[in-house]
């Protein structure tokens, strides 16, 4: 056996299908055996590598057992010459393991190989190729210097930015995205340490391919950066790079380095940087997020609170004419004003006013149904708290007006986040044949996302057959990218090799462009659009009980409920089968662990959900088949409403107090 190839996999199904049918196609060439080890997912990744890929050796682990005890479990059992570890976010091109084990072959010294790695952007990522980081170099990331000054010999050694990436070159270390192994290198390692653990398990996440990296120098081999084989790296599905959580695993990480690896003081003064870093990391992360979180509606509040200044001003001086007075006392502008403001944003957070794409309606909604509240509220009042009813509607009135208007005003110049539902469905363009491109279409469609597909490109550079049908020939993509100015380009990977896709990802540069894989045989679409964007890795499928709407109504509705039940108890004694299981159940839904109604967890078809009290089949008075079941589900899924669930709610209130 030439070739091991090893994947440590956590709740990224889609990625991971994609990633095994590149590797499948590009192990025709190269004696190849197959791992893919499952950290204890419940979206169905170890279910569809049984059903999808029955060659593959599948160790699915009942817990989260870390990416470096992950590996060694494969790794004791791999009989090739050369181990990879791969991620299951990578798409590899068809000849990068003949090309890789090749040059292993010709290089007897080479212990760990790296190659050129691009995000969903087509973007060179830098971390192909990086340096040690020894406590200079940690000074010199952790500060900036290395970003200010990439290309220095001095500054920019942690991604040795001075390197051609087009060269090959010996390097420090290796990405664990794609790390390939000799397998007297690690041996060798086992003979030195005395022991058989190839990565150290102390590294839960991050870290262990520097160590790994160090190790196999320090054996007597050399690493190398390979460029002449691209591979795509989606990067960070389950953990943002800038997450407060990443910055602290992360970091943790590199000390237990130093620690390991430089001498006490080194690894002091190594230890002391990084914690710095770790607190200018994490607030910077805090601070960034909380800004981004709050800027709009710090920005309605402001329009809202001045607005209704101005008018409070205007009705004093001339609708109630009380020369010289203040007919509002100073608490009106104080107090009321800002609880007006209040409920205003909080109604329009909960209607959905400040989600992307954005919508006038829910705008509206928002402030319609918090005026609604307020002159509620205000009825309810004594007297000499109604300080005016025609301020409150004006106010609002001004609400609506204002808010529209100036993101209205932003997205005429230019800022797209501000664009409405209608303004912003992306042009698609579809790189396919009429069948593969068909299915796209109708993936897109079913999907229910914005889109305006403009045509399919012929994955051929038959023109005679693309005038009548396509939109042009491959060998025409840049005329016809200059000519419809698409939004989106969707390669299909049924019609294209891996190595095309990649090399048209990376040479193709046209601002604002995405760029999606539709893997052959999969009802999803995959893709990525910056690898630091919230929202750049998503998965086109039946996913409408995760929009963030759907999502916040769903948790408020849940809370209420849970709240609810503590008063109504006395008349939920006689409703519900075990009120002290209901008791138990409403805690655990004001914690966050568990939900009213929700199908079941493990599902390969439907979006990852909390543990569910009830189902969406115990809406019925009738007991139903498994497959009718699964149907009720994907209704579920894909029309969630929070009517639907106080249906179901009160269909099967007796079972609210349920063990499950």
């Amino acid at each position: 056996m030439k070739l091991s190839v090893v994947i440590v996999n956590y709740n990224v199904k889609y990625f991971l299908e994609q990633a095994l049918h590149a590797v499948s196609k590009a192990a025709k060439r190269v004696s190849t055996e197959v791992f893919v080890v499952d950290n204890n997912s419940v979206d169905g990744s170890p279910e569809m590598v049984q059903m999808k890929f029955p060659e593959v050796v599948l160790i699915a682990n009942k817990d989260n057992k870390g990416f470096s005890k992950a590996n060694n479990q494969a790794i004791e059992h791999a009989k090739g010459d050369y181990i990879l570890l791969l991620n299951p976010d990578t798409v590899v091109e068809e000849d990068t393991f003949e090309k890789c084990v090749r040059f292993m072959d010709e290089h007897p010294l080479a212990g760990g190989l790296g190659v050129n790695m691009i995000d969903g952007a087509g973007n060179f990522l830098p971390e192909s190729k990086r340096g040690l980081p020894t406590p200079a170099v940690a000074f010199y990331k952790i500060f900036g210097l290395s970003a200010l000054f990439p290309s220095s010999k001095l500054f920019g050694k942690y991604h040795l930015g001075y390197l051609d990436r087009n060269q090959v070159h010996e390097v420090d270390v290796l990405s664990g995205a794609f790390m390939m192994l000799s397998r007297k290198a690690l041996d060798k390692i086992a003979l030195l340490e005395g022991k058989n653990e190839v990565l150290d398990e102390a590294f839960f996440m991050y870290g262990e391919d520097i160590d790994l990296s160090y190790r196999i120098q320090k054996a007597g081999f050399k690493n190398y950066y390979f460029p002449e084989t691209k591979i795509i790296h989606y990067k960070g599905e389950s953990t943002r790079k800038s997450s407060v959580n990443y910055v602290f695993v992360f970091y943790k990480a590199m000390v237990i380095f130093a620690q390991k690896h430089f001498s006490q003081k080194n690894a002091k003064l190594f230890s002391f940087l990084i914690h710095i870093a770790i607190w200018m990391r994490a607030g910077l992360a805090i601070l960034v997020r909380f800004i981004k979180r709050m800027l709009v509606p710090a920005m309605d509040a402001g329009l809202f609170y001045g607005g209704m200044f101005v008018l409070k001003s205007y009705w004093e001086s001339h609708v109630k004419s009380f020369e010289g007075i203040h007919y509002y006392p100073t608490e009106y502008l104080r107090l009321i004003v800002p609880a007006y403001v209040l409920t205003w944003i909080g109604s329009i957070f909960l209607s959905g006013g400040f989600d992307r794409p954005w919508r006038p309606s829910r705008l509206i909604r928002g402030v319609l149904s918090a005026t609604i509240l307020i002159l509620v509220i205000y009825a309810l009042l004594p007297e000499t708290m109604r300080f005016s009813r025609a301020l409150i509607l004006l106010g609002t009135v001004w609400a609506m007006l204002a808010a529209i208007t100036w993101r209205s005003v932003l997205a005429l110049v230019g800022f797209k986040s501000f664009l409405g539902a209608d303004s912003s469905k992306k042009k698609i363009a579809i790189v396919g044949d009429e069948l593969e491109g068909g299915r796209v279409q109708s993936l897109l469609s079913s999907s229910k996302i914005a889109a305006d597909v403009l045509g399919l490109i012929n994955p051929s550079s038959d023109r005679t057959q693309s005038k009548a049908n396509f939109l042009g020939s491959i060998d025409q993509l840049d005329e016809i990218m200059e000519v419809f100015r698409p939004d989106e380009l969707i390669f299909c990977s049924r019609n294209l090799p891996a190595s095309q896709i990649i090399d048209l990802m990376a040479s193709l540069k046209y601002p604002g462009v995405e760029f999606k894989i539709a893997p052959e045989e999969s009802q999803f679409i995959i893709g990525s659009s910056s690898v630091n964007d919230p929202g750049d890795l998503y998965v086109i499928d039946i996913n409408s009980v995760h929009l963030p709407l759907n999502k916040r109504n769903k948790r408020v509705l849940d809370v209420l409920l849970a709240i609810a039940c503590i008063p109504a108890i006395p008349v939920l004694l006689f409703l519900v089968k075990s009120p002290i299981g209901l008791l138990k159940n409403g805690l655990a839904v004001l914690l966050g662990r568990k939900t009213w109604v929700a199908y079941p967890v493990k599902n390969d078809k439907l979006p990852i959900m909390k543990r569910g009290i009830l189902r969406p089949s115990d809406g019925l008075s009738i007991r139903v088949d498994e497959q009718t079941e699964q149907r009720l589900n994907l209704q579920y899924a894909r029309d969630y409403s929070v009517y639907n669930d106080l249906r179901i709610i009160f269909k099967a209130l007796p079972r609210l107090g349920q063990a499950n």
